[in-house]
């Protein structure tokens, strides 16, 4: 099978490969998967590079112990484990393989059969591929932990990527005006999909041009907790999936001391892999929402997107078809 392969870390284009690998075979509690079609995501971008550098910590100091990037994945079970009992051969399903392991950037993968789940047969491969991690974010951010109601005054920092693009439309599911920050060359695609505002982030400093939010979702936490503050209402969440590790950890630290002496709340998504994926795929098979794909592309293309997901280029979600003949 084909796969995407690094053996050292790097700058993708330099250390990522496309290289013929045995197809695994599964273990009792494992199905194999081929897959037809996955994404590219912040975990691929740092995994390849090292960097931040905690990452070493768990998947290799000096060289990387897992060698297939990629976490999400949409395909058929071409077989089953002594002990798999949920699925069975020729099932379409999809999933965030995260909690359980890495490697979709492949035509097959091993996975635990908790790590996927029935595909809706009336959305596509590619659909469906893009759901998993960037929805989950975007629903545990604005609903679990940002508790958003009717009419609030939302912001989304990376207004324009996966995440984002999802996050507005959960937000307009509950009639929020919502302002989208990311780069120049996105806004115009992020007034067109129903942004009420957009900020270039290059031009415009969110956090310092006096407008206060009820809600903030941050997909590219990079500032410290205090200037958050600065934009929120008198009772605002801000809530962050990700970002800069310096600043990730400022808002953990300060978020739990700010909380005892104001209603303001800074707080961090601990994702659940894979949680109301039936409620979010209902959700689009009413129209109520869509997925905003950025491709497809081959597996050919990894090396380069990923570096093209890092600089931020990308508008919606990268999806890869594994099969493109």
């Amino acid at each position: 099978m084909k796969a995407v392969l690094f053996e050292k870390y790097g700058l993708p284009e330099k250390v990522l490969k496309i290289k013929e690998v045995a197809k695994p075979t599964p273990k009792d509690d494992e199905v194999l998967i081929k897959i037809e079609a996955t994404t590219i995501n912040d975990y691929d971008w740092s995994l390849v590079r090292g960097k931040p550098y905690f990452y070493r910590l768990m998947f290799g100091m000096v060289k990387p112990k897992r060698h297939i990037p990629g976490m999400e994945l949409s395909g058929v079970v071409e077989g089953i484990g002594a002990n798999v009992r949920s699925l069975k051969e020729g099932d379409a399903v999809f999933g965030d393989t995260s909690a359980y392991g890495f490697g979709t950037l492949a035509e097959y993968i091993c996975i635990h059969e908790k790590a996927v789940i029935k595909k809706p047969d009336d959305l596509s491969f590619e659909e469906t591929t893009s759901i998993p991690h960037a929805f989950t974010l975007a629903l545990q951010a604005l609903k679990d932990i940002g508790n958003i109601s009717e009419g609030q005054k939302v912001l989304i920092n990376g207004g324009g990527g996966g995440v984002g693009t999802l996050g507005l439309q959960l937000a307009k599911l509950h009639n929020c005006q919502v302002t989208g920050v990311d780069s120049g060359e996105k806004l115009e695609m992020m007034k067109s999909i129903g942004f009420d505002f957009v900020l270039d982030y290059k031009q415009i400093n969110f956090t310092k041009n006096g407008e206060e939010y009820d809600l903030i979702l941050d997909c590219k936490t990079n500032k410290s907790a205090f200037s958050y503050l600065r934009s929120l209402k008198s009772k605002g969440k801000y809530v962050t999936i990700g970002g800069k590790l310096s600043s990730l950890i400022g808002v953990l630290f300060w978020g739990k001391i700010i909380s005892v002496f104001s209603p303001k709340k800074l707080q961090i998504v601990s994702l659940k892999a894979n949680k109301d994926l039936d409620y979010i795929c209902e959700l689009i098979t009413q129209n109520k929402m869509k997925c905003e794909i950025d491709g497809p592309y081959s597996l050919e293309d990894v090396p380069r997107l990923i570096q093209y997901f890092g600089e931020g280029k990308h508008k919606g979600k990268i999806v890869i078809k594994t099969n493109t003949q």
